[in-house]
């Protein structure tokens, strides 16, 4: 049996490992705000170490995390099992100029009905390649990251949509920071209060201590909203977002926090109340998009790509007889819509009346954050910082 994918050819836990390596590997190269998604970008990488040979293999083997041989069933149990996913629309599309021949081995180890082949009119070619990302994304994408040349002989990609609702859902108002780079704009604000104080919790790292407050949709997908300290940089949150995710790194719970100031932006305190109440969590966040491309040969390096750029000659002869070797067109877009970043708050309390009241979980930073979505409890589909917020 291999060890790439479980019995019922899903992605195992091997898959899932390397997947969310890459996923902490690219975290800690950004310096900037961004949305980025590795099982988006992984099955790409697998495909082509399974047709890569020389140095070229060797490098996407260890961009992957796993044994060339075995990258391309790797991936598609990774295909699998996101499709399987309720409100994760995922595919994988190949398109070949006609002239191009392929070797039927590997294509045979493609998923079925993902080729397609183009011809020399690059119009109605480009047409069919971005009517096929607004299809497979549900309009998220609106068009293909590439825009063929004559010189295109082979387009790869992934397409990866996903929608989720609270569980929870909440309230809008109007939300005026006091304090950070937003102060003083009126933005777009997102409140609700739970009894579960443990969703949110603090975490120490080399860098310094994150908090971090667990979203859950309402279909198996969670989103863990990340606070770092100021001095941090996005990579270094959101690396400690997913050790958090995996757990490995150790998290104290609200519930378990003492009163006082306990951790970037998060405040536990005690109001008074007239009659007993539960803890309870008060959660105030703001409404924000990121938009990016990513040029994978920027950071050949991460993805293993540095020889196969090489023009000196073929370097995958398992793909086609013909000299291949990866492109400028190796980027990858992320959008991400209206999605909440956590900003929680204390509510005000009549102090004139009644004794203590339970502790009160409160979290304010004033700040961009970052967040990590994941298909639970495993995968992490997707990580972002971001410093776009909706008025």
């Amino acid at each position: 049996m291999r060890v790439d994918t479980g019995p019922d050819g899903r992605a195992g836990d091997t898959a899932v490992r390397a997947v969310n390596a890459l996923t902490a590997r690219w975290a800690q190269a950004l310096h900037e705000g961004t949305v980025f998604s590795a099982p988006g970008v992984w099955p790409l990488l697998a495909f082509l170490a399974d047709g890569a040979a020389g140095p070229a293999r060797a490098e996407l083997a260890g961009a992957l995390g796993v044994p060339a041989e075995q990258a391309a069933g790797a991936a598609r149990g990774l295909l699998a099992e996101l499709a399987s996913v309720a409100g994760l629309d995922a595919a994988l599309g190949l398109w070949t100029h006609h002239a191009l021949a392929l070797r039927e081995e590997w294509r045979a180890g493609l998923p079925a009905g993902t080729h397609g082949v183009f011809g020399d009119d690059l119009v109605t070619a480009q047409e069919r390649l971005d009517a096929w990302a607004a299809e497979r994304t549900g309009g998220l994408v609106e068009r293909m990251p590439v825009t063929l040349t004559r010189d295109a002989r082979m387009v790869l990609a992934t397409a990866l949509a996903l929608r989720t609702e609270w569980r929870q859902p909440f309230t809008e108002r109007p939300l005026r920071p006091g304090a950070g780079p937003w102060q003083g704009r009126t933005l777009r604000g997102l409140h609700r209060r739970s009894v579960r104080p443990d969703r949110v919790g603090v975490t120490g790292t080399p860098d310094g201590f994150v908090t971090a407050l667990t979203v859950p949709g309402d279909n198996g997908v969670d989103v863990h909203l990340v606070l770092g300290e100021e001095r941090m940089t996005p990579g270094q949150v959101l690396a400690a977002g997913v050790a958090v995710v995996e757990r490995g790194l150790p998290l104290t719970g609200g519930g378990a926090l003492p009163h006082g100031h306990v951790g970037p932006g998060l405040h536990v305190e005690q109001q008074p109340a007239t009659a007993p109440e539960p803890r309870t969590l008060d959660v105030t966040t703001v409404a924000y998009e990121v938009r990016a491309d990513h040029d994978l040969l920027a950071l050949p390096g991460l993805f293993g790509l540095t020889t196969a750029t090489d023009t000196d000659g073929g370097h995958f002869p398992g793909v086609s007889p013909y000299p291949t070797r990866a492109a400028r067109p190796g980027s990858v877009p992320d959008r991400r819509a209206a999605r909440p970043v956590n900003t929680t708050r204390p509510q005000s309390r009549d102090a004139s009346r009644g004794g203590p009241g339970p502790p009160r979980t409160g979290h304010r930073p004033h700040r961009p954050h970052g967040s990590v979505t994941c298909i639970t409890p495993r995968l992490q589909i997707s990580s972002s910082t971001t410093k776009r917020v909706c008025k």
